[in-house]
């Protein structure tokens, strides 16, 4: 017996367990969608939850807002995150203290970190005070709104603060096993150090970058803890407006719930697909 074969024997169980659960899921929600629902008396499956969601304009600015978060948290959690990868590899006093420091919240649960969001820049949070304190502003209530805002800035808050450091300790990591010797002999043949990170440096830690990059856009697309919390009402993310319409007291209104889910998954699979073609045509080119 090869040892593929014995590695997809021991994987097998954990892996069955996994495809059923979830594609055993998603065929429910699936036929839930299609209005077939034989509990409530719904037998005749059609499409009628989807023509309701796609005829409302609610769904598109859902969307739209949906596709801000994730798209404006991972570029901004990738910039930093390679920012402080450069200033980790490099060797100073008390390095491991910072690199400690900077992985600490990896163990934090986001919703832990939005509760210290809403707390700390919401308009009658900390800043808020010590703003009106130090007479930058009349009264709390002055403080921009960075909580429960139109262009959900609290929810990118807690996101970028919470995925810099997953991406920075991937970058880093490969970052170190590469070395400083592709870049020094770029600095040799006259490259500026801007010139050896962006035509050396980059490309080299790209493809872990986009890997941690992905994830990121997956769960920050998808997520509802964070823009419950932290969000406004109207228009509210995707998966919020899906739990909405699934707790909602009229039964009838959960195959509507149930085909934002399947959009939901849908398009994040569409704009990853579009996402990494678009990088792996970056990285051969």
């Amino acid at each position: 017996m090869s040892d593929r074969v014995k590695i997809f024997l021991l994987l097998l169980p954990a892996m069955s367990v996994i495809v059923l659960l979830f594609f055993g899921g998603l065929a429910i929600g699936l036929m839930r969608s299609f209005n077939y629902m034989p509990v409530i008396g719904l037998t005749e499956p059609n499409f009628d939850a989807y023509f309701s969601i796609f005829t409302d304009e609610e769904f598109y600015l859902s969307f739209l807002l949906s596709f801000h978060i994730s798209f404006t948290s991972t570029v901004l959690s990738c910039i930093l995150a390679v920012g402080a990868a450069l200033l980790l590899r490099r060797a100073f006093i008390g390095r491991a203290i910072i690199n400690f420091l900077f992985q600490l919240n990896l163990t934090v649960p986001h919703l832990v970190g939005a509760i210290g969001i809403l707390y700390l820049f919401s308009q009658s949070g900390v800043f808020a005070r010590l703003a009106a304190e130090a007479d930058l502003i009349q009264r709390p209530a002055d403080f921009p709104a960075l909580v429960f805002d139109p262009f959900a800035i609290g929810i990118i808050l807690q996101y970028v603060w919470k995925e810099v450091p997953f991406i920075g300790v991937i970058v880093l990591a490969n970052m170190q096993a590469l070395g400083d010797n592709y870049e020094s002999v770029a600095r040799s043949l006259g490259a500026s150090k801007w010139q050896s990170f962006r035509h050396v440096l980059l490309p080299l830690i790209f493809p872990g970058l986009l890997s941690a990059s992905v994830i990121v856009f997956a769960f920050t697309f998808g997520a509802y803890e964070i823009p419950a919390l932290l969000g406004q009402n109207y228009p509210a993310a995707l998966p919020v407006l899906a739990y909405r319409k699934y707790t909602d007291v009229d039964l009838a209104a959960r195959p509507e719930a149930m085909a934002l889910a399947i959009v939901i998954a849908l398009l994040s699979v569409i704009m990853l697909f579009f996402y990494i073609r678009y990088s792996r045509k970056r990285v051969r080119s």
